[in-house]
């Protein structure tokens, strides 16, 4: 293995591994902050990374700001909507929970493709995968143990994972095509959406954080910092060096990293529902995520699925 490749790989098990994390740390701010604040912080500690990067990069350019219509619609579906609803749902739930419900990302990204782009072929195996991932959601949530899930806490990571995932869908669409460095777009959306959390966010209360170190380390550092601001420059190396669909996988590693981080320091249960439901729901995007290499029957005959492009600009959890 060639030393590009093998950072490549460091970065990759890195990613995943950081982003499991992410649910731990917003669980250790819940006693403190408002998930509003929280995900006030996780977006200006996140900045400063990404502003390097991108500076290093040179990516901004005067002429990216005819486009700062389209960055708006991206700070709200990749960042602001998107962290704030999965803070509000860890909040509500344990982080194994909460972390397992992420992996739901790649079913609502392949719905808002095949909705919005209408380039994804929708066969059985991939409604097959949908039906599986719905089943591991149900799990998951377990209605039919009444109170022993908040109800509401599984909607909020869904409203998550379906913002992050209309946001794949329209990068595609209306920003891939505008030839814009990720680092760039990046950039300009958590700009907007942190200007934006910034008039709206009631702050009375923010400081409360400061008085546990480490929950304040975890939200600064941890979330933000290393969590988002980091995280993207890994995503980066990874899409550079193994590809847009090896990327794409390591949405598999944060629901089983979230579990064991929070049975093991936060003394969360583990009940084999959970385990069986993080089974059905990354089995499921597996089935999504599996490249198509046939063809789907429309009125005048089979037609090959293109390939992909690579257009993500955003950090997952």
């Amino acid at each position: 293995m060639t030393p590009a490749r093998t950072t490549a790989v460091a970065a990759y098990a890195t990613l995943g591994t950081v982003w499991g994390f992410n649910f731990v740390f917003m669980h250790m701010a819940s006693p403190y902050i408002s998930a509003e604040q929280t995900t006030l912080l996780r977006i200006a500690f996140g900045l400063v990374p990404v502003v390097v990067f991108a500076l290093v990069k040179r990516a901004f350019a005067w002429r990216h700001l005819r486009h700062t219509h389209h960055f708006v619609v991206m700070s709200v579906l990749a960042t602001g909507l998107y962290y704030y609803a999965y803070a509000a749902g860890t909040y509500r739930l344990d982080s194994g929970i909460a972390g397992a419900l992420s992996g739901s990302i790649p079913l609502f990204a392949f719905l808002a493709a095949v909705v919005a782009l209408r380039t994804e072929p929708f066969t059985v195996r991939k409604a097959a995968g949908l039906a599986i991932g719905a089943l591991g959601v149900v799990v998951l949530a377990r209605p039919w143990a009444a109170g022993a899930v908040d109800t509401t806490g599984v909607l909020y990571m869904l409203l998550g994972s379906a913002s992050l995932g209309a946001s794949f869908a329209y990068a595609r669409r209306f920003i891939s095509p505008l030839g814009i460095p990720a680092a760039a777009s990046a950039t300009y959306q958590m700009v907007l959406a942190g200007a934006s959390l910034t008039v709206v966010t009631d702050l009375d209360g923010i400081t409360a954080i400061m008085d546990d170190p480490l929950a304040l380390a975890g939200v600064a550092l941890g979330l933000g910092a290393i969590g988002t601001g980091l995280a993207f420059i890994l995503y980066y190396i990874t899409i550079a060096r193994l590809g847009a669909l090896t990327a794409s996988t390591a949405t598999y590693i944060p629901p089983v990293v979230a579990v064991i981080i929070g049975a093991t320091f936060l003394r969360e249960p583990v009940l084999p529902t959970t385990i069986l439901a993080i089974v059905l729901i990354l089995a499921a995007a597996g089935v999504i995520q599996m490249p198509f290499s046939g063809g789907r029957l429309r009125p005048g005959g089979y037609v090959r699925k293109r390939e992909p492009r690579t257009c993500s600009t955003n950090t997952e959890a």
